[in-house]
């Protein structure tokens, strides 16, 4: 059955005219919508299990936000003026299973109308290589006392995890920490004493003791303190759950609650804590998910 507005009464047909025009701009109405696909695009071109991933969103409308969401995590989009692109960092965790997975995209307008895209993103495994590690053995078979220690760092981590800012407060690139070669890549597995196995979720550089160490990007720290694990740790918040860790340090050059720049000085390099010998490692934690430093390092991101 069709309607037409000619079966309307005369003195309701053109308030129902204008209705209907109006319903049709704000997108009710299937018919109406002519909402258009924005360009999405994505670094890392290849993704794998423990990847970041920078998400780009080109969109043919004006918007007022942008947001998604992505393996039950959210992501909020910035808007850089310069590339007239909305970008949004994500991670993938390295347990993920190859497969395809939905990134949704959710597009706000100015009027409030909002408007969702969803595309399928192909994820493939990573080969990671295993290694055997030889530590001092109150590492693979702690004490009471060391026991006691483990389990209150546990708990500093845990708050330490929970207090990140909302806001970005992380800008333009990342810069590495050092410059120094890598000794060791993220994702390998590792054999503690032939007793231990645990996954290296970080990247380490090969530096002696008391080499300057720097902040990756802008950020506040949230921990500035001797771990058991960790040796001399700080962390870093970038904002949005982004965080940045330095292990095994020797000496802090910053304080708990100290806002910092990309490239500031934060600490010198050593070899304390659960570590074979003198290097840095870096860690970086998305929302509870440990991604690949590496990749993040060589991300182009959009100027501000």
């Amino acid at each position: 059955m069709t309607f037409s507005l000619m079966q309307v009464p005369g003195k309701w047909r053109r308030q129902l005219a204008v209705l209907l025009i109006g319903l049709a701009a704000m997108g009710v109405g299937g018919q109406g919508r002519t909402h258009q696909v924005p360009d999405l695009n994505w670094q890392p071109i290849s993704l794998t299990n423990g990847s970041p991933v920078l998400f780009e969103v080109k969109a043919p409308a004006k918007l007022h936000a942008v947001s998604a969401a992505w393996m039950e995590h959210s992501i909020n989009f910035s808007y850089s003026a310069t590339d007239k692109v909305w970008y949004g960092l994500g991670g993938i965790s390295l347990t993920t299973v190859p497969g395809a997975y939905d990134l949704r995209v959710t597009e706000t307008f100015a009027n409030g109308r909002t408007a969702e895209v969803v595309r399928k993103i192909k994820i493939v495994g990573a080969t990671y290589p295993k290694i055997t590690v030889k530590v001092s053995k109150q590492y693979t078979e702690p004490s009471h006392e060391q026991l006691t220690a483990i389990s209150a760092d546990k708990g500093v981590k845990a708050k330490v995890f929970e207090a990140v800012s909302a806001q970005r407060l992380w800008a333009g690139r990342f810069v590495a920490p050092v410059s120094a070669p890598v000794s060791d890549v993220f994702g390998t597995a590792r054999v503690f004493n032939e007793k231990v196995q645990s996954r290296h979720q970080g990247l380490d550089f090969a530096v002696g003791p008391g080499t300057p160490v720097h902040a990756i990007n802008d950020g506040v720290v949230l921990l500035a303190r001797p771990m058991f694990f960790e040796g001399n740790c700080v962390v870093i918040d970038h904002g949005q759950g982004l965080l940045s860790l330095y292990l095994h340090l020797s000496e802090f050059k910053v304080k708990e609650g100290e806002e910092v720049r990309s490239g500031d000085l934060i600490a010198l390099s050593g070899g304390t804590g659960r570590a074979s010998g003198p290097h840095l490692h870096l860690a970086i934690r998305w929302q509870g998910v440990y991604i690949n430093p590496a990749i993040l390092l060589k991300i182009q991101i959009p100027a501000s």
